[in-house]
This record gives C-alpha cells, structure tokens and sequence, in this order.
C-alpha cells in the first residue's frame, strides 16, 4: 500500500554566507513533506559544522 503523505530527507550542497566566516559551501539537510512522491512544503533545514555542531540556516543567507 502506497501512503499519500510522506516525510523525505535531502541532502544538498550550497553556498552560504556568514559575517564571522564569509563564503563557504555546505551540505544543508532540507526534510520535506510529499504527497504522493511530490513535494510540497518544506518542514526544516538545517546544516552540521565541520565541528559537528547542529545549526539552523535561518542565521546564514544563501549567496547569489
């Protein structure tokens, strides 16, 4: 049995940008909600450090 509304994980790689650290790429977790295999609405994304920390990617912007 198929189910309508599932919860998915992405990893992608993307450039950010922080005042302390300036431009870097990272790999941003985004966790989504599909309904039949199509996304619709992102519930979190986050970000690990290189330190192993868990961050919120509300505090850096995405560069153009």
């Amino acid at each position: 049995m198929m189910k309508l509304v599932s919860v998915k994980r992405q990893t992608k790689r993307e450039k950010r940008f922080t005042q302390k650290m300036g431009m870097f790429t990272t790999s941003v977790i985004y966790i989504k909600k599909t309904f039949l295999s199509v996304p619709f609405k992102t519930i979190h994304k986050y970000r690990e450090t290189y330190y192993g920390k868990v961050k919120d990617c509300e505090e850096c912007s995405i560069s153009a």
